[in-house]
């Protein structure tokens, strides 16, 4: 028996509710392109080393890794860390999970925020290795007396600078310190204090500016932003350099009787950070995010001249106005020579119809490296008949270059959206 058209109209309704049938964008919001091919794979890249190294200490011991999340909020942390990948894999393998199942024994969340939490379970509480449980993590180490304890202590995008005193961070660290038995990681995640994005907050007297009012206006168009003003929700979150966290670091090292010893911290979104669109604490700031957004948004055609950066100097930093002005050379560089690579590409003879200008003196190994690799996108790509070679390409390409380029040179001092520690205890 056939069925009209009217009869079915409900199969589709039910799917439109469901949500799967929604067409999302990496242009705008939360999950948009930068933050999921640019500020976690940044993370990845600089936890990977360390989190191989927890895993095989953890294999020798025979035991699994456990692990907590401090603000774990929706559990974008598991899926951060879920998603490092061994980078010494071959290409034809397929499992390539650091924390594979049989390597991850428990990952707890632990927030402040009920919905974050139904969020964090709806998402993941299928899960069986994976629990979520309310508490906060500024009252010093949520954990019961006779709980064992964990191999990482994970925080992420920004939520240390929920600490708006340095002594409840102390007091966080010293907690985990004391309860470490031989080993563990501590990722500790802060608002940078010098990144462009609020560039009018900078101070050399740190006690000025210890907090910002951060509003979350991020996550909205600019007209929706601005319709929405009234309704914006503002957080008080601390800024963090890197002196200051060493300090945090030695004090707590001194009062627990532990040394805890920073591996590495690393600037994450140095141009790229939320606020660098929205102009909240720097008007001047170009929106450099959503231009980047574009190069990795599928079939969309990017202008690259929107990419071209023009930082502004403040008066009275010229430590962070030469790093900045050098950071901005390396990006507008490599954004104007694709730009002459594609003018001087032919599709038909698959060459460049001209020669190709020399690289400055001054080029540093990062930028040449990847000026030679869109050099070789270009040319092995650019003749393609189908697939939209520019826009699939070789533009998320110039993004994973711009990306590489920028991540290593930056400096780890808080010139960042985020200033990230990674720090071990070793009691062995």
């Amino acid at each position: 028996m056939s069925r009209n058209g009217n009869d079915q109209m409900p199969a589709y309704s039910e799917a439109v509710k469901s949500g799967l049938y929604e067409k999302h964008s990496g242009l705008v919001g939360k999950y948009d392109n930068v933050r999921r091919l640019w500020e976690d794979e940044i993370s990845r890249h600089f936890l990977r080393p360390h989190l191989q190294k927890l895993i095989d200490r953890c294999r020798q011991s025979l035991r699994r890794v456990r692990i907590l999340d401090l603000g774990c909020g929706s559990g974008d942390g598991y899926e951060l860390l879920t998603g490092i990948r061994d980078r010494d894999a071959d290409l034809e393998q397929v499992e390539v999970d650091l924390l594979s199942p049989d390597v991850l024994g428990q990952y707890k969340g632990v927030d402040l925020n009920e919905d974050l939490l139904r969020q964090a379970a709806e998402a993941h509480g299928h899960r069986s290795k994976l629990a979520f449980e309310q508490a906060s993590f500024t009252e010093g180490l949520p954990l019961a007396p006779d709980e064992p304890p964990y191999d990482l202590y994970f925080t992420s995008f920004g939520t240390c600078s929920h600490h708006n005193e340095d002594e409840t961070m102390i007091r966080l660290l010293v907690d985990i310190a004391r309860r470490t038995e031989d080993y563990c990681l501590i990722n500790c995640d802060w608002l940078g204090r010098y990144s462009y994005e609020w560039q009018n907050l900078w101070t050399h007297e740190h006690a000025e500016n210890r907090n910002m009012d951060y509003v979350v206006s991020y996550i909205y168009e600019k007209e929706e932003r601005e319709a929405r003003r009234d309704e914006l929700q503002h957080l008080t979150l601390r800024l963090m350099s890197r002196s200051e966290a060493d300090a945090i670091i030695a004090e707590a090292s001194r009062q627990s009787g532990v040394e805890i010893r920073p591996l590495c911290f690393y600037d994450r979104s140095v141009f790229t950070g939320r606020h660098i669109d929205t102009g909240e604490y720097n008007p001047g700031a170009q929106p450099i995010r959503n231009a980047v957004n574009s190069l990795h948004e599928v079939n969309r055609r990017t202008d690259l001249q929107e990419l071209l950066f023009d930082y502004v100097p403040k008066p009275g930093f010229e430590f962070l106005n030469r790093y900045y002005e050098h950071l901005q050379g390396c990006w507008n560089y490599l954004v104007h020579h694709v730009i002459t690579l594609l003018k001087l590409y032919d599709e038909e003879s698959r060459a460049f119809s001209g020669p190709i200008p020399e690289p400055p003196a001054a080029c540093p190994a990062p930028l040449q490296r990847m000026r030679e690799r869109m050099e070789r996108v270009v040319e092995g790509t650019g003749w393609y008949g189908m697939g939209l070679p520019r826009e699939n390409i070789i533009e998320p390409q110039l993004g994973y270059a711009l990306r590489d380029v920028i991540t290593k040179q930056q400096q780890g001092q808080g010139c960042g959206h985020g200033l990230v520690g990674v720090l071990e205890i070793d009691k062995t």
